[in-house]
């Protein structure tokens, strides 16, 4: 029994030695990559505006409250959103439905959704366009709630349309 704790130690060890021998031949391969270049974006904190040059990127700046709001034009109306990462569509107020000219009083609030202050009840809608800078996202799937949202949130039927996003420090970085 003692020689096959051994041999069992062994091979693990040896295992790890093999592991660590592959690490350090791709690591310098990984330094070897350059970083993205920086995007020169003058961005407000609500409303993000690439410099000439990079198109279809934008930056927007976290927020003293923590969170990341931008100015969105969604169908030639601009909205003010929470980006919301957690959020599995995009959300409107029944506020914003009525300025964006989708007349939520006569939609159907049908779809139950879940969020974290109760369950609320949905209409599902498509939006034809919204851009925040220079990225444009065309046909998003919506919802607008007819009660207890106080604020748009931009979810992930915007968010997962885009190339990419990511944070840096306290901006949050989207390209299409």
């Amino acid at each position: 029994m003692t020689g096959w704790i051994a041999n069992t130690v062994s091979m693990v060890i040896a295992a790890a030695m093999v592991a660590a021998g592959v690490v350090t031949l791709i690591v310098p391969k990984l330094q070897d990559r350059q970083a993205p270049p920086e995007i020169p974006i003058v961005a407000s904190a609500v409303h993000a505006t690439p410099k000439a040059g990079f198109a279809n990127a934008a930056i927007i700046d976290r927020e003293p409250d923590g969170h990341y709001w931008t100015h969105a034009d969604v169908d030639g109306t601009a909205v003010k959103f929470m980006v919301d990462t957690g959020a599995s569509t995009v959300a409107i107020t029944f506020r914003d439905a009525q300025r964006i000219g989708l007349k939520p009083e006569d939609l159907e609030f049908k779809w139950e959704i879940r969020t974290a202050g109760g369950v609320v009840h949905g209409a599902a809608v498509t939006l034809e366009k919204i851009s925040v800078g220079q990225v444009e996202i065309d046909n998003v799937e919506a919802m607008v709630l007819r009660e207890g949202l106080e604020q748009s949130l931009l979810g992930m039927t915007f968010l997962g349309e885009l190339y990419s996003y990511e944070f840096r420090k306290s901006q949050l970085v989207i390209r299409q």
